[in-house]
């Protein structure tokens, strides 16, 4: 692990070492906002057509296999 954090220091300093002067600090490499599209209504799968390809359907949901803990 040693070996692995010597070779992180000196990426950093390879960076420190970088002329960023007037080079405004960002979060993002885009600037991009709000990209996600408008919630809208539209009409979707019958449930029977849904339910018709489910391996083990119960009723009118999805039977999945429950977590192993």
């Amino acid at each position: 692990m040693a070996e692995e954090l010597s070779g992180i220091l000196g990426h950093v300093e390879t960076i420190s070492e970088l002329d960023l002067e007037g080079v405004p600090p960002t979060t993002h490499v885009e600037d991009l906002v709000n990209v996600l599209r408008p919630d809208e209504v539209k009409p979707s799968l019958e449930r029977d057509r849904a339910l018709a390809g489910a391996p083990d359907p119960a009723g009118d949901s999805f039977r999945v296999p429950s977590p192993q803990a």
